[in-house]
């Protein structure tokens, strides 16, 4: 059995979001194989009446210890959800043969791929549309039971892969959303917790989607860390990392896109599903700050429109995010030491 991390303060989740519907799915693969899971439920301080209890929750540290100890045990990383067992180090061989790729789209496309070798019973794929890109889980030969398992295989292959990827780029990539092809479970209100964005039930297919440009981000990992993080791997599944290296280029292009929806911080932090205290923090570790991206924005816009259109100036302020005339011919003196209309006769 793996030994157990030590759960310190800085480590010790606040929130028991995780379902024990999934709980009940590990000791399902212990009982299809005539086994036992008190040892591996006993390493996570989950009694046999906890898993019992349909509305229970348990902490993302209690089933990493299940999770690792359960893997061990019965040599199947997949926990039961495919037709034959994924021995132990299944995932990390995959993830080693996407560590060389030059991009995260590359590595990304590579794990899908050869997911395929170790199992028929699903297959992933990176799909591109516009700006959105999305990994989209398909079946072919779907967990049998009650729909648990069915759930518990969707949930933990999109939550693997998403851990994975923001590992690769060493960047918090904010979902879009996540859908999943079927009904909501008694516990859905868990998934906001699971994933970000806004969660989808009932849906065609089971995905989770992410701004495109993220696949054109390098890898930053090299062998030395993989080691490292092959170690302890299944937090790379709940790690919030802070930093997100397109941050910058979002925050710019939601100003520029949307200037009525993004007068302050905290609309525009609803819009990047955070907080307002969260953005500024961020941007901070980004060398940045909102008022100077939104100068930056409102300045391009609005010279491009009194340089390109004949709108009157109430209605260039107006388009490029100002409360009022007066707030807009200010800050233009103070980029141009010109007035909106001074500006315009010399272009």
């Amino acid at each position: 059995m793996p030994a157990r991390p030590t759960a310190t303060a800085a480590t010790r989740p606040l929130v028991a979001a995780t379902p024990m519907a999934f709980v009940y799915c590990i000791t399902q693969a212990y009982a299809s194989r005539g086994l036992s899971p008190q040892a591996a439920l006993e390493a996570a301080q989950i009694t046999p009446a906890d898993v019992q209890r349909p509305d229970g929750r348990i902490t993302a540290l209690q089933m990493e210890w299940l999770s690792a100890a359960a893997m061990q045990q019965l040599d199947d990383e997949a926990l039961g959800w495919f037709g034959r067992p994924l021995p132990w180090g299944s995932y990390g061989l995959l993830a080693r043969a996407s560590l060389s790729a030059p991009t995260l789209g590359v590595a990304l496309k590579r794990w899908c791929r050869h997911h395929g070798l170790l199992t028929r019973d699903i297959t992933l794929a990176v799909q591109v549309q516009g700006d959105e890109a999305a990994i989209v889980l398909t079946e072919h030969r779907p967990p049998g039971g009650d729909g648990s398992l069915r759930e518990f295989c969707h949930v933990s292959v999109l939550r693997n892969v998403h851990g994975l990827a923001c590992w690769f780029v060493d960047s918090r990539i904010p979902l879009r959303g996540a859908s999943f092809a079927f009904a909501a479970p008694p516990h859905a209100d868990a998934y906001g917790v699971l994933f970000d964005g806004p969660i989808r039930f009932d849906a065609e297919q089971t995905a989770i989607r992410f701004d495109a440009r993220y696949l054109d981000l390098p890898v930053k990992r090299d062998e030395a860390a993989m080691n490292q993080m092959l170690q302890r791997a299944l937090p790379i599944q709940v790690r919030p990392y802070r930093r997100d290296r397109l941050l910058v280029q979002r925050v710019r292009q939601l100003l520029l896109t949307q200037p009525q929806d993004t007068r302050n911080a905290d609309d525009l932090a609803t819009l990047l599903h955070t907080s307002a205290r969260s953005l500024h923090r961020q941007l901070k570790e980004e060398s940045a700050t909102l008022q100077a991206l939104k100068d930056e924005v409102r300045r391009e816009r609005a010279m491009a429109l009194l340089q390109r259109s004949s709108r009157p100036v109430k209605q260039v302020a107006e388009a490029a995010g100002f409360q009022n005339e007066k707030s807009f011919i200010r800050a233009f003196k103070g980029w141009t030491g010109m007035t909106p209309g001074e500006w315009r006769e010399r272009m």
